[in-house]
């Protein structure tokens, strides 16, 4: 069993942010897999799979992401190893994607709770740029919706995430 878990925010007003760029990723996979999702209000996510992939969702807002993942990683027996973390990145170039298969939260809130959660920064993740905001605060920044030419370059990268997970992850 392979889990990819996107980060994101919960709720509609979320929906089409920078900081949910990990869901938008789900959201295509789910799609081309043809897969419905559903609620675990008890573990806290929306989530769908297949016989040997669990796409996941946190519902437990960006900052506590990591907090459901220890519970569903005992349930399928899943080392770190078989976690993908798709998150969004500041400090990359708008719609540029970086695949590595550890290290460290680079001060992004959501993968820091992943790696306090499951007490290792020995998973793979796949970041994918927002850019930097110019005299905006970060914080404020990634709850802004990408403009009509910012989408386009969302959507490419969503596709080329999609592909890569695949090839780099799920063919492992």
């Amino acid at each position: 069993m392979k889990l990819v878990v996107g980060l994101g925010n919960p709720g509609k007003q979320y929906q089409h942010t920078r900081h949910n760029v990990g869901f938008m990723v789900i959201d295509q996979l789910a799609k081309e897999l043809q897969l419905k999702f559903k609620d675990n209000k008890t573990r806290q996510v929306i989530f769908t799979k297949t016989d040997n992939l669990e796409l996941i969702k946190p519902q437990t807002f960006m900052n506590l992401s990591g907090r459901p993942l220890p519970d569903i990683a005992k349930k399928h027996k899943v080392e770190p190893s078989d976690i993908l973390v798709v998150s969004d990145d500041i400090d990359m170039e708008l719609g540029k994607l970086r695949y590595r298969t550890a290290g460290s939260s680079g001060g992004h809130r959501g993968l820091q709770s992943v790696i306090d959660s499951l007490g290792t920064d020995q998973f793979p993740r796949l970041k994918i740029g927002i850019g930097r905001p110019n005299g905006v605060e970060p914080n404020e920044y990634v709850t802004t919706s990408f403009s009509v030419s910012e989408m386009k370059t969302i959507k490419t990268a969503l596709t080329l995430a999609g592909e890569m997970i695949k090839e780099n992850f799920l063919r492992q």
